[in-house]
């Protein structure tokens, strides 16, 4: 078992959850040494990246070495050569086909005959396509019939060798489990999962508790670099944590024995216990890269021709007031947890509003005259673009709300509680509900609820064409009449 719950430094002081009035800018340090101490394991998901790349390397020097010795046995040094053309034809059609049937996953990483299963489809398809392709090709008369069926062969036999020599490597590198699974225990039956950590909600302050945006952040700390997480919990306490694990960014589960008797669907039995699969995060290892790569590539372009209109900003701002030119404000992101948002200020720094409990409105006296400008043609989001680099936010998502933000005289979790479930993605810059025109003011619950329901429609089926086709829309309202 590791990590068991203890933390007694830091931890215990906020074992009955963080303190509402707590603010980690008035004590930075202490925030971070609270983020620290409830980190409950180390990241695997690079290790795991380094055993697919492992794998991956393996398999191709397993593929080479396969044709090229069966070329050179049979007809010397040329045939070698032969071989290995034939091998670098098949080698790009291997390695599509084995990334998308599991060859190189999770559980190929735990169960190694499995994964070298996989990797022999793989190579066989692979195999068949190539004899398809010269067949049809009329080039049959350049491949060696042998050679290539007994090249594929050997290359087979040394793949299977190769991931069996690679068990102790990953062991080495992710440990028996590969997975950083957490068992919460709130309460309910106690339940024993191999390799899985367990910690105590009452000892790590952990609170089903919607109403808190502080016990939501707690959790998304002790969540960090999780990759499933188990709620042992009372009946009545399940739907409060189900509700906060949907918007944590992790693959969640609820204990519930009912599941077990039922047989019920997207669950699964641990001993005598049932567990209800209740959430998962919504994008994948390759969905997650390509977006980030997507983020960083825009956003770099974009800092740097858009530099000398920040600077001009940054100037006017200045000399109107002498005030700061960022204003800097905490918001929920990823996971449910804080982060610091930053922006132009636009308001005179005496008025700023830090925790938003405060909308703008049309004619706000609090704005200043630059501030009129670049908020009603949403310039003051600019600096928004280092939060992208930083890895914050995202070009495209839901878009991050002050923990004060009110929908008529109501919190907007107060509203619809499935508010939280808008955060298992990286907050955007713009997001769907943007384009079709939920922004500005909150004046009337509904104006959260038509928001609310836009960001759960965008976090079901993701596509990198739907974020261009939303960063396109964003030019036609950057400009609106609800940009106050």
């Amino acid at each position: 078992m590791r990590n068991e719950s203890g933390f007694q430094a830091v931890v215990s002081a906020g074992s009955s959850g963080v303190d509402a009035s707590f603010h980690p800018q008035e004590d930075e340090r202490y925030s971070r040494a609270v983020a620290d101490a409830l980190l409950v394991a180390p990241s695997l998901e690079r290790r795991r990246l380094q055993c697919y790349l492992a794998m991956i390397v393996a398999d191709v020097a397993a593929l080479l070495m396969g044709f090229g010795l069966i070329g050179y046995l049979y007809t010397g040094a040329q045939g070698g050569v032969t071989a290995l053309v034939q091998a670098q034809v098949v080698l790009p059609i291997f390695l599509t086909i084995a990334v998308y049937n599991g060859a190189y996953s999770i559980k190929a990483l735990r169960d190694h005959w499995s994964g070298s299963a996989r990797a022999l489809v793989a190579l066989a398809l692979s195999f068949a396509a190539v004899v398809f392709i010269a067949f049809y090709a009329r080039e049959t008369r350049e491949f060696s019939r042998f050679g290539l069926s007994v090249g594929a062969l050997a290359a087979g036999i040394l793949m299977i060798w190769g991931r069996l020599q690679m068990r102790s490597f990953v062991r080495w590198r992710c440990g028996t489990s590969v997975m950083n699974e957490l068992v919460v225990d709130d309460g309910g039956p106690r339940i024993d999962i191999r390799g899985a950590i367990r910690v105590s909600a009452a000892a790590m302050g952990l609170r089903a508790d919607l109403k808190d945006p502080h016990a939501l952040d707690r959790l998304g700390l002790v969540l960090r670099n999780i990759d499933r997480v188990v709620v042992s919990c009372p009946p009545e306490r399940r739907y409060a944590w189900s509700l906060m694990l949907k918007g944590a960014n992790v693959d969640g589960e609820v204990l519930d024995d009912q599941v077990a008797r039922l047989g019920a669907q997207g669950a699964r039995v641990v001993g005598r216990h049932g567990l209800l699969m209740i959430s998962t995060g919504p994008l994948g290892l390759r969905d997650r890269a390509l977006k980030r790569l997507f983020d960083l590539v825009l956003t770099g372009g974009g800092v740097l021709a858009l530099s000398p209109l920040m600077i001009a900003i940054a100037i006017a701002i200045k000399l109107e007031d002498r005030g700061p030119v960022f204003f800097v404000q905490r918001r929920m992101g990823r996971g449910n947890c804080f982060f610091n948002m930053y922006k132009f200020r636009s308001m005179t720094a005496s008025k700023s509003d830090s925790d938003g409990n405060v909308s703008a409105s049309k004619d706000d006296k609090r704005v200043t005259r630059v501030g009129r400008f670049i908020r009603s043609t949403s310039l003051d989001e600019l600096p928004q673009l280092l939060n992208v680099l930083r890895g914050d936010m995202s070009l495209v998502g839901p878009r991050p709300h002050a923990i004060g933000s009110q929908a008529g005289d109501k919190l907007f979790w107060e509203v619809d509680l499935r508010y939280w479930q808008r955060h298992c993605l990286k907050p955007g810059l713009s997001g769907l509900a943007q384009v079709r025109g939920f922004r500005g003011a909150t004046d009337h619950e509904s104006d959260l609820v038509y928001r609310l329901q836009s960001d759960l429609e965008y976090l079901e089926g993701w596509t990198i064409w739907r974020d261009i086709k939303i960063l396109l829309l964003t030019m036609r309202v950057l400009v609106h009449d609800r940009a106050f």
